[in-house]
């Protein structure tokens, strides 16, 4: 009974979410606010794991076909679809729950302690609506983005990983990235980075809107948001995997 509750006031929460602005200018200042915040805040711990996810592809797969009669130029092959289906997405926006997600909730959770959203609710804010907005527009913009720049740097990261250490050269490597391409594996790369940042935004504030009592359920409110957005990522991937390769 408590999760159909919650998940019948978070869809029906949605309709706050989506009403029209009051002052389009206050909604534009906070969506490049968070475009800074998320893109920026994250892009360097986004690099650094995206360049060892792709090193540590590239060499455990060599390790794998090593003695096999596999030509050493599948391994880009591998890496590259590796990272852009599943590891540039998934891991990316596991990360940002972690980061972005716990920053969401623990930002307007304090803002619901302080009594600051009552405060903007008697003069007439749609607080859901100003709090809410701005952050999930500039997560659709700017994760996607920043799965691009994971994907680009996964592969980068396998080619440091395995060219300069002698495991293979780069000609085999650059083929490998270029050999048995499908279009098809970059869309479902960036149908899973909106529908992860849908996910991660939404669940993170909606635990932060609605979070009671002091800091205490302040922390809790933090952690469930980050513990939810990760389980959804997860079943969302699932679901997406079936669907666009059945």
């Amino acid at each position: 009974m408590n999760f159909l509750f919650h998940l019948g006031r978070y869809v029906s929460w949605h309709g706050q979410i989506f009403s029209k602005p009051e002052n389009w200018k206050m909604y534009y200042k906070e969506t490049i606010r968070q475009l800074y915040d998320i893109g920026i805040g994250s892009l360097s711990i986004v690099l650094i794991i995206s360049i060892f996810i792709g090193a540590v592809t590239a060499v455990q797969f060599f390790y794998q076909m090593d003695g096999t009669m596999i030509p050493p130029y599948y391994i880009g092959y591998i890496v590259r679809d590796m990272t852009i289906i599943e590891l540039a997405p998934t891991f990316t926006c596991l990360v940002l729950a972690g980061k972005v997600g716990s920053n969401m909730a623990s930002e307007i959770g304090g803002m619901r302690q302080k009594e600051h959203i009552d405060a903007m609710e008697i003069m007439g804010v749609n607080t859901a609506a100003y709090l809410v907005l701005p952050k999930l527009l500039a997560s659709l913009i700017i994760i996607p983005i920043l799965v691009s720049v994971s994907a680009l740097v996964s592969n980068a990261g396998g080619y440091l990983a395995s060219v300069p250490s002698g495991l293979f050269t780069s000609g085999e490597y650059i083929r490998g990235l270029r050999s048995f391409f499908i279009p098809s594996h970059v869309t479902m790369m960036y149908v899973k980075a909106f529908s992860f940042a849908y996910i991660i935004t939404s669940v993170s504030c909606y635990q932060g809107y609605h979070v009671k009592g002091g800091s205490v359920e302040l922390g809790k409110a933090s952690t469930q948001a980050v513990v939810y957005s990760s389980i959804l990522i997860l079943i969302a991937d699932y679901i997406i995997a079936v669907l666009l390769t059945g």
